[in-house]
């Protein structure tokens, strides 16, 4: 027994889950080739780098898979290659996710561009908020008078629409009734400012790229015509998105990669990289792969050793391997639950090491939530994919793919090809409803 309460508190505080590792960081553990040697800077950074007019390109994976994590690395690669790249997490400051719209997006983008990108023309999009400013004025979102209108003003402005946008539901109709009949112009004015920037771009810069995330969290809701806001956000208002007159990538939820509708999308945007969870066994075993419980064990390691050095994994942070070999394959690869685990197993204890009981009782937190989340409709499909490890292109397998009951996988066959597969996820299989 380790009866040190101040280092049961500095692990517990290592394992944030809502936490992006930055680039370099010595936490990071390079997963690849369990995720089917998942390669951002291949995926869509080369393509960046490579070409000679703008790109739009989209990227998911599961909610929590490490999207962002992977995301500030490509912000990094791209910067080395002569990129200036403006990156931002949309969901912190911009959008509510559970209730969003094409031009919420699009004033996001305007507004950190306005923010990073200094010493060009700002008067296009001076012109554009004058031609709203009565309207800006009587929502409350300026105190500014026309005639003070600069770019120190505009950059307030803008972050108090996006403000408003994403905490102020009665201000955000009002809002999108006064923007959306104007986003053509909008883009215009803001492609007349990337033009200009990109003439006084940082000395060595000669890109200039946007990256959105967590644009996947955004909730799907049915909208009138029976379509979802997915579909209307990434598809009907493609063209928009599409726009701005530099690089960009958006992060999609994973549903609508499998939807019905992916020809669509494909159509629009090409090919959209998915990142997959961590293999923890093999397509058709239920057995645990050695080498995935081995990867998850490192992403354990390195955090705990950043803590306090040499201390064993199997005999010091749990009682035994055993019980550290169950919290891992309860996770299904998926790192943000490994770590969510990780915390509610500390939780359980005064001190170290965590008990079998601890993790099982994390562990039955997990299951807990899916048992909620999932209908009675849906057990058969589990089951099914359960079998088959396949799912079908159709809208009964998206929500299941957004709640995270089904995971996607990827192996490398002996000829070097992908293989997309899936399976649902450990806790699930262990519930009575799906055992029935």
């Amino acid at each position: 027994m380790n009866a040190d309460p101040q280092l049961i508190i500095d692990i517990y505080n290592i394992f944030l889950p809502d936490q992006p590792l930055p680039p370099g960081d010595p936490l990071y553990v390079n997963c690849e080739e369990l995720r089917g040697d998942s390669n951002i800077n291949q995926q869509l950074g080369r393509k960046i780098t490579r070409a000679n007019t703008s790109t739009c390109q989209l990227y998911t994976g599961h909610t929590g898979s490490g999207k962002s994590t992977e995301l500030l690395r490509l912000k990094k690669y791209l910067s080395d290659r002569k990129c200036f790249v403006v990156y931002f997490s949309a969901d912190e400051e911009d959008i509510d996710s559970e209730d969003t719209q094409y031009s919420d997006i699009l004033l996001a983008c305007t507004r950190h561009l306005l923010q990073e990108i200094k010493d060009t023309n700002p008067d296009p999009i001076l012109h554009w908020l004058r031609e709203r400013w009565s309207g800006l004025k009587e929502l409350g979102l300026t105190k500014v008078e026309l005639q003070d209108l600069s770019i120190e003003t505009a950059i307030p402005t803008f972050a108090k629409i996006t403000a408003n946008l994403r905490s102020e539901p009665t201000q955000r109709a009002k809002i999108r009734q006064l923007v959306q009949p104007h986003t053509t112009t909008l883009i215009t004015a803001l492609n007349e400012f990337i033009n200009d920037a990109k003439n006084h771009l940082p000395m060595g810069k000669t890109k200039l790229v946007i990256i959105v995330d967590s644009l996947e969290k955004i909730t799907p809701t049915i909208q009138e015509d029976n379509r979802t806001n997915h579909e209307h956000i990434f598809i009907d208002r493609s063209q928009q998105l599409k726009g701005l007159d530099c690089h960009v990538i958006y992060t999609v939820p994973i549903s609508l990669r499998y939807s019905n509708r992916a020809p669509d999308l494909f159509d629009r945007y090409g090919d959209i990289p998915v990142l997959p969870v961590i293999k923890i066994k093999d397509l058709n075993s239920d057995i645990p792969s050695e080498a995935g419980l081995n990867k998850l064990k490192e992403i354990l390691n390195q955090r705990v050793a950043s803590v306090r050095e040499n201390l064993s994994l199997e005999t010091e942070v749990f009682a035994n391997q055993a019980t550290l070999d169950r919290l891992c394959t309860m996770s299904g690869g998926h790192v943000r639950h490994l770590i969510q685990l990780m915390q509610e197993a500390l939780n359980e204890i005064d001190e170290l090491p965590i008990t079998t009981k601890a993790a099982q009782r994390a562990v039955g937190v997990l299951k807990s939530i899916y048992r909620i989340a999932i209908k009675e409709e849906q057990w058969s499909i589990l089951r099914e994919v359960a079998s088959n490890n396949q799912i079908l292109n159709s809208d009964k397998y998206q929500d299941l793919l957004l709640n995270r009951s089904l995971l996607e996988y990827v192996t490398i066959n002996d000829e070097g090809e992908e293989e997309v597969w899936h399976d649902v996820h450990p806790v699930v299989k262990e519930l009575a409803e799906f055992n029935q």
